[in-house]
């Protein structure tokens, strides 16, 4: 692992074959993976995603994610924390609740790709010193730029949309109605339900069941826990209510689909 570099690090994935234990993973800080050979897998939240030559991996904190296979994948990751971006761009790139978790590199951005990455792992080898500098954080927000991820559209996304995602992440736990959030950021529901529609594809009121009924799997997957904690932690009354909205939205009762992930 390279040294700490404040809020940058970086690994080697020999490293992280070293340390990883085949079990599932749940960070409180970016995961930014750049792959110069494969094939291998990784699963985030519940989406398997290969890992092929010349392609990024990008796992947000809070993503339950798996490195399924790794045994022949050469390549870098690079661990920062949320605030560790320092351009505008990069740092709405990081604040992002649903940044693309793979793609492919393309041939023509390559080179550019392997330098950012080469000066920043540099960067991270070199001894202490007694100042500090913002080197590690400049040099990763070069990386983030030269990977073009695609969630880097997003940023078009009309305004409202853009607020309506942000409370979304807020204020999920507490506040499953559509309603809410159109009083709570001003506008008319019919003016929210058309940006998520146009953004998303999806109702207002789908896109904050998805985000709940995602929390709720990673709570059940990763952390253990019991509908009824599942209950307390995202805002619903008790257990059979929970319940009944797990099973609406994904088909499944909470038990019977934790142990269908146990098994897996």
């Amino acid at each position: 692992m390279g040294r700490r570099a404040s809020s940058v690090e970086t690994m080697t994935f020999g490293r992280l074959r070293a340390l990883n234990d085949g079990g599932t993973q749940r960070a409180d800080f970016h995961v930014l993976a750049v792959i110069d050979a494969g094939p291998g897998s990784v699963t985030v939240d519940f989406h398997r995603h290969p890992l092929e030559d010349r392609s990024a991996v990008w796992i947000p904190p809070g993503a339950v994610h798996q490195w399924n296979d790794i045994a022949d994948v050469t390549g870098h990751l690079v661990l920062f924390v949320p605030t560790a971006p320092v351009t505008h761009a990069t740092r709405e790139l990081a604040a992002s609740p649903d940044p693309a978790a793979h793609w492919s590199i393309p041939d023509a951005d390559w080179s550019f790709v392997d330098t950012a990455r080469s000066h920043l792992l540099l960067e991270a080898s070199a001894p202490p010193s007694g100042s500090r500098t913002e080197l590690p954080e400049i040099l990763l927000s070069a990386l983030i730029t030269r990977l073009h991820p695609p969630h880097a559209e997003a940023r078009l996304a009309p305004a409202v949309f853009r607020s309506f995602r942000s409370s979304v992440e807020a204020h999920y736990r507490q506040h499953h109605d559509a309603s809410y959030y159109a009083r709570a950021l001003g506008y008319a529901p019919r003016t929210l339900s058309r940006a998520v529609q146009q953004a998303t594809g999806r109702t207002a009121k789908a896109y904050i069941v998805e985000r709940i009924v995602l929390e709720a799997k990673r709570l059940l997957a990763h952390d253990r826990l019991t509908a009824a904690r599942c209950a307390d932690v995202l805002g619903f009354p008790d257990a059979s209510n929970f319940s009944v909205f797990f099973r609406k939205a994904t088909g499944m009762r909470p038990g019977a689909w934790q142990a269908t992930v146990t098994t897996e």
